[in-house]
């Protein structure tokens, strides 16, 4: 959830506060860190929840920032998914992505590969794609160009058509403005220049791009010494302009890096077809940072008995109790008998907003496998840039939506609902849910929820104050502005919110299957209306 800045860790460094009068319950039992993916079924399950989270908040998708490779690799996720399953591709130009422009945020490589004969190159390690055009060719001559700071002796007829490689003075720094020397006719140029930067530089490079400045002409690489030297049999210092190396495939494609996901299940009846129950969640998250900075399970103990939201409420520091103290040493002893210390950089995002991200999938799943489909259509959207975004996915939607933005008639928003016990919030349990605007613009709607949960026999306890604040704080809030009844479900914020302990092993699957179900039972229930939720509230 979003509209907040992101602080380190406050108690770390504690300032003096009210301590809290009530004890935490101590830390519930946790999943594995790992889970083997297991085919999933129509059926909304929390072993399909499981599966789906385990891998959209897996430390491989690096947070999901937006800008980023990994909010790229998560959206990828999504949009597959999304065809697997049978949704019709709502976005631009016939595709599952609606691409959001934001000139902070460079386009980023998703899949990327480099074979010199049958030797495969490692990415940023080997080799690394810049800049912003693509390159897919499986036989690629290479010539060498000499050092790039030197007077160009190489002659275009020589460059025609081959990946020019090279040489970089150690001075030159790697960043926006890297200098990227210009030969009518390349193919594609690579500079020798990734030795002297560190891996946490480069897996930086990799995930946020450089964007060139001027921008090249052609595709860009950056290479190793030892790449170059694969290419032409020596090292370079040995070879003259002119030079030709051996042939390489390499292939990779730049994609926008951040985007919406947008898919479609029609609906059934002719007459309310071209009208949409909005279904959403956000992509993205906070991404990570290039130094592991914690201790993954003192974060964690420390952040529950010291502050019960987490770092970024605006509460303050709290010094924890002597009570609290001992309960510190006594979790943190009992973690330490199970697993070593392990240092933690990424904000995995597997409840903000991972849990409403899949909760849509497995919906939608459901939804799609139905005989006969909703009378109105359902209408998917992952929002990007929900975190920090300027334009935010769901701005960008609603601004610019892909169906007629009138034929909306409701917008159902899942942001965080894959927690919410009583060691999260006071007052949590099992049937806690916080829902936030049902009744801001439609009494009809509100009513409908209640019934639905009741009917259904979903018996959640929903709090309607508790989360109150947060109705202008995520994405449901943008299509609200244009008199779109909505309705916002989570289970709360917890002090694992906005830190990189919000991983998969601590969410209850089961209860996010009991709030997706409910979701898509309200979804069902209004897409079957007569007429669309009397709106009766003013914007």
């Amino acid at each position: 959830m979003s509209r907040l800045v992101f602080s380190a860790l406050l108690v770390l460094t504690p300032v003096l506060a009210t301590a809290q009068e009530q004890p935490l319950a101590p830390l519930p039992p946790v999943l594995p860190r790992t889970h083997t993916p297991r085919p999933t079924t129509p059926a909304i399950t929390a072993a399909d929840l499981m599966t789906r989270l385990y891998i959209f908040a897996d430390d491989s998708m690096q947070g999901r920032e937006e800008g980023t490779r990994g909010d790229a690799k998560g959206t990828a996720y999504l949009a597959a998914e999304a065809k697997r399953i049978g949704l019709k591709p709502a976005g631009d130009s016939g595709t599952y992505f609606q691409n959001i422009p934001d000139p902070n945020c460079s386009p980023v490589v998703v899949d990327a590969s480099m074979r010199i004969g049958q030797n495969q190159l490692a990415l940023a390690q080997d080799f690394l794609p810049i800049g912003t055009h693509s390159l897919n060719t499986s036989a690629l001559a290479v010539v060498y160009g000499g050092p790039a700071d030197a007077t160009m002796t190489l002659t275009a007829q020589q460059a025609a058509g081959k990946l020019v490689v090279f040489t970089m003075p150690a001075s030159i720094p790697v960043d926006s403005s890297l200098p990227i020397p210009q030969i009518a006719g390349a193919a594609a140029v690579a500079l020798v220049v990734l030795d002297p930067l560190s891996p946490a530089n480069r897996a930086m490079i990799l995930s946020r791009n450089l964007a060139l400045h001027p921008s090249s002409a052609y595709p860009v690489l950056l290479l190793s010494n030892s790449a170059a030297k694969q290419l032409f049999g020596k090292e370079l210092a040995a070879i003259s302009v002119g030079t030709t190396g051996q042939g390489v495939s390499v292939a990779y494609t730049f994609v926008a890096s951040t985007r919406n996901v947008v898919g479609i299940i029609p609906g059934s009846d002719p007459a309310l077809r071209n009208e949409y129950v909005a279904l959403g969640a956000h992509n993205d998250h906070l991404g990570w940072r290039p130094v592991s900075r914690w201790d993954h399970d003192s974060l964690r103990v420390l952040t529950h008995f010291a502050s019960i939201k987490g770092a970024d409420t605006g509460g303050g520091n709290v010094m924890p109790t002597a009570e609290q103290i001992d309960s510190i040493k006594a979790e943190l002893a009992a973690l330490r008998r199970v697993n070593p210390p392990r240092r933690d950089s990424i904000f995995n995002g597997a409840d903000d907003d991972g849990s409403g991200s899949v909760s849509l999938l497995e919906i939608a799943e459901q939804l799609a496998a139905m005989p006969i489909k909703p009378k109105r259509s359902i209408l998917f959207v992952w929002h990007g840039s929900e975190e920090d975004g300027s334009p935010g996915g769901s701005d960008w939607f609603t601004a610019h939506p892909t169906v007629p933005r009138d034929s909306i008639v409701v917008q159902l928003n899942a942001d965080m609902i894959g927690r919410g016990d009583a060691s999260d919030i006071p007052g949590g349990g099992p049937n806690y849910v916080e829902v936030v605007g049902s009744r801001k613009l439609s009494t009809e709607l509100g009513d409908l929820i209640d019934r639905v949960n009741k009917e259904g026999r979903h018996n959640f306890e929903f709090d309607y104050v508790r989360g109150e604040e947060y109705y202008t704080r995520s994405d449901q809030y943008e299509y609200a502005k244009y008199g779109i009844p909505v309705a916002f479900f989570i289970t709360g914020l917890h002090p694992d919110y906005h830190q990189v302990t919000d991983e998969p092993q601590y969410i209850d699957y089961e209860k996010m299957a009991r709030i997706a179900s409910l979701i898509s039972d309200i979804a069902v229930h209004v897409a079957n209306l007569d007429h669309r939720p009397v709106v009766d509230h003013h914007k």
